[in-house]
């Protein structure tokens, strides 16, 4: 489907469209083409992830399984394979590509055609009307997602090149981690710009305008299960959101739940399952947002899924989020500091929230003595044992992922699609240039 097709049909979709697709919304007050959009993407996020997350949060002493905002959202599916010479199994950039400017290219490529040529962003489209622009991730800035969002590069590797081309998106709010990349030079930059750069999240509050490059950690935001802060990325979107509504012309805004991937790239359940819930916090302050402003569309899918999460495993028809629910730490933090001390089993009994049988502890020891990876790969697994949890690789698969959509057009995005008919379709309801 062509750019030029995908925009007469949604004209044409957009005259029969019911006004607004959510409920609790009054109607009258909704406009049928939205002002602002929203795009959020739940890195990693394939279906088992959001089943999992259900039944992760269900209250067990109530006789239903308590539906989640992604249950009240879904919409359609997406397929995320990428362009022909990468197979059927996409990359974050590649998909990244596709969903910020509706052409498929290679694994790699951050919003770059095959040929390594420029793609025009939606970003940039938004940019050429008037709109404000921004990202919230959990990653760094310049990771992936966000980086085909803002620059174009042939690879998602060079992270210095793609940091610097930041300064050129003319970005209104740039919220995550990736402080590393971002040379003092730089930095001197973008405050030339008139970007204010902070680097702690108390910061936050005494920003009030634009422009924000908020850098909140040398590469990655704390995991959600090591933070004693658990609503990170639930802040960044809520400022993300109070900043860029002061443009009277709208803004399209990208968040992304980063470390679901990461977590799922490190078959690691009880991190992932902290992420999902940061990740959901999130789109719950947006569909506050859009109670108050139903002039604003969400869509929200999955670039990819990661790990081949299964729901049960061992042949066993079980899934014990009680378990789950009980650890207290990553598997990483965990082995930190049974590492660190010498009456190590203790400390790993709390963190884990139950007690280590015998046969496991000498498991335990015995990697433990084989240094921190060791130990967290068998913590890793004895959680994956105990709760009945099964993973596939430790990269993506290329199975479809989910879409989830709030607002005005919103029913655009129902039943099944590519992923780069989720950008077309947001391109064709930014408004017309002047």
């Amino acid at each position: 489907m062509t750019f030029r097709n995908t925009f007469t049909w949604v004209l044409s979709a957009l005259a029969v469209l019911p006004l607004y697709a959510s409920a609790n919304i009054d109607i009258q007050q909704a406009p049928s083409r939205p002002k602002n959009m929203i795009i959020m993407v739940g890195d990693g996020m394939g279906p088992a992830y959001t089943s999992a997350y259900r039944y992760f949060q269900d209250n067990p002493d109530t006789e239903e399984i308590e539906q989640t905002v992604f249950d009240r959202l879904l919409v359609g599916m997406a397929s995320t394979y990428p362009a022909r010479e990468s197979g059927y199994v996409t990359d974050s950039a590649a998909s990244a590509t596709a969903l910020a400017t509706g052409v498929k290219s290679y694994n790699g490529a951050i919003s770059v055609d095959i040929n390594k040529r420029p793609l025009t962003t939606i970003m940039q489209m938004a940019k050429a009307r008037g709109m404000s622009t921004g990202v919230a991730v959990t990653s760094q800035v310049n990771h992936a997602t966000p980086a085909a969002f803002l620059t174009h590069n042939e690879s998602r590797r060079n992270y210095q090149a793609i940091a610097a081309d930041m300064l050129k998106s003319d970005a209104d709010v740039i919220l995550g981690g990736g402080q590393k990349y971002f040379s003092e030079a730089l930095l001197n930059q973008f405050n030339a710009k008139g970007y204010q750069h902070i680097t702690q999240l108390t910061q936050l509050d005494s920003i009030t305008k634009p422009k924000v490059l908020g850098l909140f950690a040398d590469v990655q935001l704390p995991w959600v299960i090591d933070d004693s802060d658990a609503n990170t990325l639930s802040k960044l979107t809520q400022k993300s959101l109070d900043l860029l509504s002061q443009n009277e012309k709208g803004f399209v805004l990208l968040v992304e739940g980063s470390l679901i991937d990461w977590a799922g790239h490190n078959n690691d359940i009880a991190t992932a399952m902290a992420e999902m819930h940061g990740f959901a916090n999130a789109i719950e302050v947006v569909e506050q947002y859009i109670r108050q402003h139903p002039d604003t569309l969400l869509v929200v899918t999955a670039d990819h899924n990661t790990g081949g999460l299964s729901i049960g495993a061992n042949g066993e028809y079980l899934w014990d989020t009680q378990l789950l629910k009980g650890v207290n730490a990553s598997p990483a933090t965990i082995a930190t500091q049974a590492i660190a001390v010498d009456d190590w089993q203790v400390g790993v009994n709390q963190l884990l929230g139950f007690e280590v049988n015998n046969t496991e502890l000498q498991q335990l020891s015995n990697a433990r003595m084989q240094g921190k990876n060791a130990l967290e790969v068998a913590l890793k697994k004895l959680i994956d044992t105990r709760s009945f949890t099964g993973w596939t690789t430790s990269g993506h698969t290329g199975g479809d992922v989910q879409v989830f959509a709030m607002g005005p057009a919103a029913d655009l995005f129902k039943g099944n699609q590519d992923n780069t008919h989720i950008a077309e379709k947001m391109m064709s309801l930014l408004p017309k240039v002047n």
